[in-house]
């Protein structure tokens, strides 16, 4: 018995010790929440879920412990309760040594409940930052989607299109502007070979879009039924930053 006790004794301990391991969790996830609009916030807001979600589980494993040595104190107490009564009812024990045994029993009964909704409310913690997790990706990816469709300007063309062609775009730039077409990339290139863009029968021109010469240049391919890409700025994975892409969309290598 005494050795139980102080099995109790120490689980209560340890039950504590991660019980405020995940108060402190949770106050570092809604801290780096409030800071989450950065970089570096972001990835605290996403070590701040794991050390909370760790931090519950060792609280789940030290509660259900717990439970179990509570769950056998009941029974020892049911046991001891239901003796008490026989020797009340035989006259050998005073009726206020019952009264106390089913006192015990009483808190040792709400302890285990209490225990049991702290297990209840753990359970509920994770559900709801896995929860939170995947409607933090599904608003990321419907965020990154919306914004491509900004960044970047479409024109599909069933006019002839080959390098060839590009002799005519030089012409008007030069004449237009008073200086060469700011060519970035001819055909294939390093970048885009690291990117991994079939980009053999396109040519990229750096120029802003919404620029007065990017305008007039996109204003003159589709004159010319020539196809572009317009991108406003960079896409990870796609464009290194503004330019005008022309002729058809790049497959992949």
């Amino acid at each position: 018995m005494a050795n139980t006790a102080q099995s109790l004794g120490t689980n209560r301990v340890s039950h504590f010790l991660y019980s405020f391991c995940l108060i402190l969790a949770l106050t570092i996830f809604a801290v780096a929440s409030a800071s989450g609009q950065n970089v570096s916030g972001a990835k605290i807001v996403s070590s701040s879920k794991a050390a909370l979600v760790d931090s519950t589980e060792k609280y789940k494993a030290s509660s259900r412990e717990l439970l179990r040595l509570q769950e056998e104190e009941v029974k020892k107490a049911t046991e001891k309760l239901e003796q008490t009564r026989q020797l009340v009812a035989e006259g050998l024990v005073a009726r206020r040594e019952l009264t106390e045994n089913e006192q015990a029993l009483a808190n040792l009964r709400a302890k285990v409940t209490a225990t049991r909704q702290g297990l209840a409310d753990a359970d509920r913690t994770i559900a709801e930052v896995i929860a939170a997790e995947e409607s933090e990706k599904s608003l990321q990816l419907k965020t990154t989607k919306s914004l491509t469709r900004l960044t970047i300007l479409r024109y599909n063309s069933s006019g002839p299109w080959s390098l060839t062609n590009l002799a005519g775009v030089q012409s008007f730039f030069s004449s237009t502007f008073g200086r060469a077409l700011p060519i970035s990339a001819f055909g294939q290139s390093a970048t885009h070979n690291q990117l991994g863009w079939n980009h053999r029968n396109s040519v990229d021109v750096g120029v802003h879009p919404d620029s007065a010469e990017g305008k007039a240049l996109l204003s003159y391919l589709q004159s010319h039924r020539i196809p572009f890409l317009a991108f406003r700025g960079a896409i990870p994975g796609v464009a290194t930053g503004p330019h005008i892409h022309i002729g058809n969309p790049s497959s992949r290598l």
